[in-house]
């Protein structure tokens, strides 16, 4: 399975809701545009609005990639006024599991499973 699913989370900081969607809303725009490799990229709020969850899905490691040379800027600024956390669904290349290093990520590779 060359799939990458990855679930990224944000706990936002008071007070920075509404500037974290004006990020969100350039996000999906650059996205949009230029991300030729996602297959799936939706926001997700709490009913509060303190916790965001991005549910994505990328046909392999190096359209991760890709993404995060798109929206790195976008994604720090959006990491600044949260805390971030995510997971990575998939067989991660070396190259994407480098990438993501530092980064607070937990990793699962696939076993099995069904696509419809």
């Amino acid at each position: 399975m060359n799939k990458i699913q990855l679930i990224a989370r944000f706990k936002l900081h008071e007070g920075k809701v509404q500037d974290f969607k004006a990020v969100a809303k350039e996000c999906l725009i650059v996205i949009k545009e230029k991300d030729k490799g996602v297959m799936h990229y939706d926001w997700f709020f709490d009913e509060k609005e303190t916790e965001c969850v991005v549910v994505e899905l990328y046909k392999d490691s190096a359209a991760v990639l890709d993404h995060v040379g798109l929206i790195g800027e976008l994604l720090g600024k959006a990491m600044a006024m949260s805390d971030f956390s995510g997971e990575v669904y998939g067989n991660a290349s070396d190259a994407l599991k480098g990438a993501l290093a530092g980064l607070n990520i937990k990793m699962y590779k696939y076993f099995q499973g069904l696509s419809y």
